[in-house]
């Protein structure tokens, strides 16, 4: 019954108070879903939004990218950040194209196969492009369901069995109902049960939730792994080679990316890795894009 309530007012707060994103709209192709996904992946929602209409009115189907060089994706990634995400949407546009007759998959096995797409992404399509009845968990799930039902302030370190079990024990049996469930709690997660600084006097289930009920208790449990630094990370010395690679039609000299950043240590350190992860060729002392 608890859960049936939980559901109930979620559905509802969405219906009224979702924000519109045009992943939501009524026909949204399940190719679209699929490729914001991947980009929604540490990657904020408003950076999103223009770089999807921007990727989807040059490649409106998986067979279209599938038609360009791999290089081509990660050109028009831009700054989205982790540009390896470009490369797995290419050679999952390849394997739909090839395996799938040019049509992404609505089955949660045949998306798992695709590369790039885990366990949240393949759901995700499953559930918001073809309506299946699957749990959807992302941070926001989590830390929703840690609060409402487990009493807890955080959700602690990622458990995957755990985490879809409990979001499948809030789950309407029907299925539109499962998936409007799924996207509720997702924006609750992200907009009032927020991280730092969550809403409760405007939250739709502040009635239910067991941690509002316990008088709000700090979170004595283990934490998830934060985020290394990212100034002066090899992760930025990555991001200022591939804007350098992006931003040339030609080969870019080993010199001209001295000019990017002095450290020639760090410096070869992100180009070898680069290169290992694809998203770089070499061309003797020169590096493009794949």
């Amino acid at each position: 019954m608890r859960a049936a309530a939980i559901a109930g007012a979620v559905i509802a707060w969405f219906g009224e108070y979702a924000r519109e994103l045009p992943w939501r709209e009524q026909g949204f192709p399940a190719w679209g879903i699929l490729v914001s996904e991947v980009m929604l992946q540490q990657t904020q929602v408003a950076r999103v939004v223009p770089r999807l209409a921007e990727w989807l009115d040059r490649w409106p189907t998986p067979a279209a990218l599938a038609a360009e060089p791999p290089g081509e994706a990660v050109r028009m990634w831009h700054r989205l950040g982790y540009p390896r995400r470009a490369l797995n949407l290419h050679a999952a546009a390849v394997v739909i194209t090839e395996r799938h007759g040019g049509e992404v998959p609505s089955d949660v096995e045949q998306l798992l196969a695709l590369p790039g797409v885990g366990d949240y992404t393949a759901r995700a399509v499953a559930s918001f492009a073809f309506g299946e009845r699957h749990p959807v968990v992302d941070t926001n799930v989590r830390r929703v369901i840690a609060r409402a039902v487990a009493g807890l302030a955080e959700a602690g370190p990622p458990r995957i069995r755990a985490d879809l079990e409990a979001m499948e024990r809030l789950l309407p049996t029907d299925r539109r109902q499962a998936q409007l469930t799924n996207a509720g709690v997702m924006e609750l997660g992200a907009i009032v049960c927020t991280a730092r600084a969550p809403r409760c006097d405007g939250c739709p289930i502040n009635a239910l939730c067991a941690w509002r009920a316990a008088g709000y208790p700090a979170y004595v449990g283990p934490r998830a792994r934060g985020q290394a630094r990212f100034e002066g990370s090899d992760r930025q010395v990555r991001g200022l080679v591939m804007a350098e690679l992006r931003a040339s039609d030609i080969p870019v000299t080993r010199t001209e990316l001295e000019r990017a950043w002095p450290d020639a240590e760090q410096l070869t350190r992100a180009i070898d890795t680069l290169v290992r992860d694809g998203l770089a060729v070499s061309e003797g002392d020169a590096y493009r894009l794949p």
